[in-house]
């Protein structure tokens, strides 16, 4: 570890784009489907992990899709939650924000009954051993249809204080944000913080569509912005976050290298960017790592590395005492 990255591991962090289906290590993979008889292609771990080495959006998806598949009983989710809530412990993210799919669950028979309270286990505990920070952000997939996420809106309904936002996530090509109109018109109605994928593979149209016709106040991905100037500057004059990943984005062959990378350069020009995993097992690396691969391939500073930092609780839903807070321990590190 550098210097640069021990610096950085020290300081106190908030992620913002974190799936938590999409944290299922293989190791629980394959518990969880010995646990309940669930055949799996793969005869090992080291089989999973080989078959995490995709290269595009939709492979990745469908190996996400049956891997939540072994996720049946409230305590399968537990053990997901408090596997990454423990890795949060272990890199100093005290905060975060994590993205969940109903419809992955809902679809196969497994209800908000079963998987709420799992992850509301992990996320108390969590708290009250080390105080752990964390928020929920429900998450419609857009390949199904806008009556399939109204459904799981109304669905959510007895589970609201446990839900603080509602985003958009799944295959972006083709289903661009106007799709889900009248969902987020509902949840903005409901009192949600409203979040969406757009401009990871899709254009800056998406990017422009989530804003302005659904109405987000945080755009996760938008790496594509860099393709219309304009909107550029409006992501600067605004203070829109972008929650970029970018291990996830190179694994997703969105860019080819890591030094083709544009985090740093939108976030020289004033783009309010942050540090993401993702899917941590599928795209390589939790957070720190995608801070090492910032290091390590485009030569990251100390000074972009703090104002990323500080960026990950200006960009987050969390109260503005607590941002001021967590900001002033950053600045009294860095």
């Amino acid at each position: 570890m550098s210097s640069l990255q021990a610096f950085i591991r020290s300081l106190p962090k908030a992620e913002l784009h974190l799936h938590i289906e999409g944290t299922l290590e293989p190791r629980l993979l394959m518990k969880l489907a010995a646990k309940h008889g669930v055949a799996l292609p793969y005869e090992d771990e080291a089989a999973v992990h080989a078959a995490y080495n995709f290269d595009n959006l939709q492979c990745f998806l469908d190996l996400y899709y049956m891997g939540a598949g072994v996720l049946i009983d409230e305590n399968d989710f537990f053990e997901l939650m408090w596997a990454y809530l423990s890795r949060c412990r272990d890199e100093n993210i005290v905060h975060t924000e994590m993205m969940f799919d109903p419809q992955t669950h809902t679809d196969r028979g497994v209800g908000f009954d079963v998987f709420m309270p799992g992850f509301a286990r992990a996320m108390q505990k969590a708290e009250a051993e080390w105080g752990q920070s964390s928020a929920l952000i429900m998450c419609f997939l857009r390949h199904l249809d806008e009556d399939s996420a109204l459904a799981t809106l109304e669905a959510a309904k007895p589970y609201r204080d446990m839900i603080q936002s509602v985003g958009l996530d799944s295959s972006e090509v083709g289903h661009p944000p106007e799709k889900f109109t009248r969902a987020y018109a509902e949840a903005k109605q409901q009192g949600y913080e409203l979040v969406a994928h757009a401009g990871e593979e899709g254009p800056p149209a998406y990017i422009y569509g989530a804003l302005d016709v659904l109405g987000v106040s945080r755009i996760d991905h938008g790496v594509r912005c860099v393709d219309d100037e304009s909107l550029v500057q409006r992501l600067i004059d605004e203070q829109i976050p972008l929650t970029v990943c970018p291990l996830s984005n190179v694994r997703l062959c969105v860019y080819e290298h890591m030094r083709d990378h544009n985090i740093l350069s939108l976030l020289d020009k004033g783009v309010l960017a942050t540090v993401n995993s993702d899917d941590p097992p599928y795209f390589g690396g939790y957070l720190m790592d995608n801070f090492a691969a910032l290091e390590d391939h485009l030569g990251m500073t100390r000074e972009q590395a703090v104002q990323l930092v500080r960026n990950s609780f200006i960009g987050s839903f969390l109260a503005n005492e607590d941002k001021q807070r967590y900001l002033s321990a950053v600045d009294e590190l860095a």
